[in-house]
């Protein structure tokens, strides 16, 4: 029913503001309801029973020439002067005096629009009501709150005492009540003021809540709007960040989101094309000279020197295929790095070695420069060895001819740093943060490189994070470029007990 959040925020707040006036009614009506009925029948009690006490005493005193009720009859104007004077600093109720039979011998107070103690006014002796004659004559200083099953228009407060001489039976009743009307006067007046007051601070904190509300709706709402921009494709929507708290907390990391979801957009777009790109080029070549030769465009005798281009192409395919394998299983976790301590001069050794013909065709000179014979670091050996031999590779390939590379090991702050240094263009500001991303190669017209897939140096820091370790790059454009990583050092392996003997 509800869509919007707003509208069931609102919808909360005011069915609780409700049940909190209904139940706040509810609790002052009962407890104003409770306290006036108590102190109206502790009013009343005092009253039967100082009255009860003063006729007791007038009786007792007549009793031996004049019978209850000739000595109610004569002593009438004095009993309702009696009332009046006790009406005045009380409640207003009225009194009524029967004998011990339920006849009403007199009836005095204020006067009221109903008739509350009459049974049956028909009749020609006034009689007490059946109900209010037994509560009388069960208990002495007896109280009920009841309208006499409905006769009444309101309920009514009843309390009765009975008249007992010293020492003698009860010769009659009396009985008081007041109603409620007072009373409902009251609790209407206190409900209509609740209700007001209620409904004043309700309109005020709508106000209020309708603008906390809009704040923290409003965000959510633009960043609503924002997903499904990204879910269409495109990145550039942001959502507009206000204040320092937990909703602008999430306004900019949706933003950083955003951003990231972007950048990452942009990289898998490069990645589609670099692939494409690495993948047709190989494979048209080696389409077109197999075609040569099967349809004899392509003379006999130069068949050797084209099936080499074809083996050089398929070579270069196969590394672009064995680097994405590898990216993937260490991204997935499927390569698994066992950590041993290995002196890594002695892998740049071997790697310089390996590569010596390449070197010598680029008429390189070699500095390998550490800071002793043997320098130990605790890492995967295979993959150090293939961080290090992508980096020379990437020297070997960008260095200018007839200059020197350098590849030195030296100990820095509790870890052992490797670093290989080349002459050559260099890299710019602009490519220095973009050259570790999957296919970004800074000759963008590959004019320089032909044969590299631009995944040696994702490799490379995708090694380096696996061992909690960094890489990164300098570079003075058009003179040099520097690129560094950093390893756990090792201790020097112990010699097997065959090796020492």
């Amino acid at each position: 029913m509800f869509k919007s959040v707003f509208l069931k925020y609102i919808t909360a707040f005011i069915l609780i503001n409700l049940g909190s006036f209904l139940i706040m009614s509810s609790v002052i009506t009962s407890l104003v309801n409770g306290y006036s009925t108590n102190v109206k029948i502790n009013v009343l009690t005092n009253v039967t029973s100082l009255f009860a006490e003063h006729v007791k005493i007038g009786v007792a005193e007549k009793s031996k020439s004049v019978s209850f009720e000739n000595y109610v009859s004569v002593h009438k104007d004095e009993l309702d002067n009696f009332i009046d004077t006790i009406n005045v600093n009380t409640y207003s109720f009225s009194v009524v005096i029967a004998d011990k039979n339920g006849k009403i011998l007199l009836s005095g107070g204020r006067s009221e629009e109903e008739e509350p103690f009459y049974g049956n006014s028909n009749d020609a002796v006034s009689i007490i009501d059946p109900e209010l004659f037994q509560a009388a004559r069960d208990d002495d200083n007896n109280k009920i709150v009841s309208d006499l099953n409905g006769r009444l228009k309101t309920k009514y407060i009843f309390c009765s005492s009975k008249i007992t001489p010293l020492g003698g039976e009860t010769e009659g009743y009396i009985v008081a009540c007041t109603s409620n009307t007072g009373l409902n006067n009251l609790l209407q007046t206190l409900l209509k003021t609740i209700i007001m007051s209620t409904l004043w601070i309700m309109l005020a904190l709508l106000v209020v809540v309708y603008f906390i509300t809009e704040r923290l709706v409003s965000p959510i709402r633009e960043m609503s709007r924002a997903a499904k921009e990204y879910a269409s494709g495109r990145f550039d929507a942001r959502v507009t960040v206000k204040g320092n708290d937990e909703i602008a907390e999430l306004g900019t990391a949706f933003n950083n989101m955003a951003a990231s979801l972007s950048s990452h957009e942009e990289t898998r777009r490069l990645f589609l094309a670099n692939v494409s790109h690495d993948l047709r080029t190989p494979m048209t070549t080696i389409s077109g000279f197999i075609d040569g030769m099967l349809d004899g465009a392509i003379p006999v005798d130069q068949r050797d020197y084209y099936l080499g281009v074809v083996a050089s192409e398929t070579r270069r395919l196969s590394r672009l295929v064995s680097s994405l394998l590898s990216i993937t299983q260490i991204q997935a976790g499927e390569r698994k790095f066992v950590k041993k301590s290995f002196d890594v001069c002695e892998t740049c050794r071997e790697i310089i070695i390996s590569s010596e013909q390449r070197i010598n065709d680029r008429d390189l000179s070699v500095l390998l420069d550490c800071e002793s014979d043997n320098m130990y670091v605790l890492a995967d050996k295979d993959a150090v060895h293939q961080i290090i031999y992508n980096l020379v590779d990437n020297a070997i390939k960008y260095s200018t001819k007839g200059t020197e590379f350098v590849i030195s090991v030296k100990e820095d702050d509790n870890k052992i740093l490797v670093s290989v240094f080349n002459y050559g263009e260099g890299l710019s500001e602009e490519d220095l943060p973009h050259v570790f991303e999957r296919f970004y190669k800074a000759d963008k017209s590959r004019g320089i490189d032909k044969s590299g897939s631009g995944l040696g140096l994702y490799i490379a820091k995708t090694i380096c994070e696996a061992h909690g370790e960094k890489i990164y790059a300098e570079s003075l454009q058009g003179s040099w470029c520097k690129f560094s990583f950093t390893l756990q050092k090792g201790s020097k392996p112990r010699k097997k007990a065959t090796d020492q003997r």
